[in-house]
């Protein structure tokens, strides 16, 4: 029995994809996973053809799930779901391993059309996604400042971003006040700033507010 496993928090979300994929690909068994560490359980347990990926899990970035899952034996192929934009996103999880990429707003027929082509094993990338690679290409000296980052220190900016405190930060991510203070600190010498409020400044302009 070929299965596909629906990797989102929000029960409603998987709920409505589960009758979308239900309807478009009746030969397939479909599981559900809330978190980080269920994911990871289901994918030990079943063999799993194809897992559609929320970048924003509670306690882990997608990204770092995304990461485990790579690692797992055999490792099946990866579609990220998410509401953030491609310009900001897609050509990282592309180059962590994922095979496509797509908005939550997108249509039905590209929900379809990126799971048949990850099923064929191929990448699925739509024109956004495309111009997102090429524009993380050819990004000029100076700008995309956050590219530099590490994924951990990607998520931890994007939470600033939004006004969070370091302890705050701490407790969402179940990490130390220490450890995010260490990974504020590498931000801030990686991108060149010199204050939280010019990280906040930064996520905002750049539109990377969690």
């Amino acid at each position: 029995m070929k299965t596909i496993l629906l990797a989102d928090d929000h029960a409603i979300m998987r709920e409505g994809l589960r009758r979308i994929l239900l309807e478009k690909f009746p030969d397939y068994t479909i599981l559900e996973a809330g978190n980080h560490a269920e994911i990871l359980r289901i994918i030990r347990e079943h063999p799993i053809h194809l897992v559609i990926l929320d970048i924003s899990m509670p306690g882990y970035s997608g990204l770092e799930t995304l990461s485990a899952i790579r690692e797992s034996n055999p490792a099946p192929p990866v579609l990220i779901l998410s509401m953030y934009p491609e310009s900001q996103f897609a050509a990282r999880v592309l180059k962590a391993g994922a095979m496509g990429y797509l908005n939550k707003e997108s249509s039905l027929h590209e929900l379809t059309e990126a799971v048949e082509s990850v099923l064929r094993g191929e990448r699925y990338l739509t024109a956004k996604v495309a111009d997102a690679l090429a524009n993380f290409i050819n990004i000029p000296a100076g700008e995309a400042l956050h590219q530099q980052l590490s994924d951990r220190e990607f998520q931890v900016l994007r939470l600033m971003g939004r006004g969070l405190a370091v302890s705050e930060i701490a407790v969402r991510l179940n990490l130390s006040v220490k450890t995010i203070s260490t990974y504020r600190a590498h931000i801030l010498k990686k991108m060149g700033l010199n204050s939280t409020s010019e990280i906040i400044a930064y996520a905002i302009r750049n539109d990377l507010v969690a």
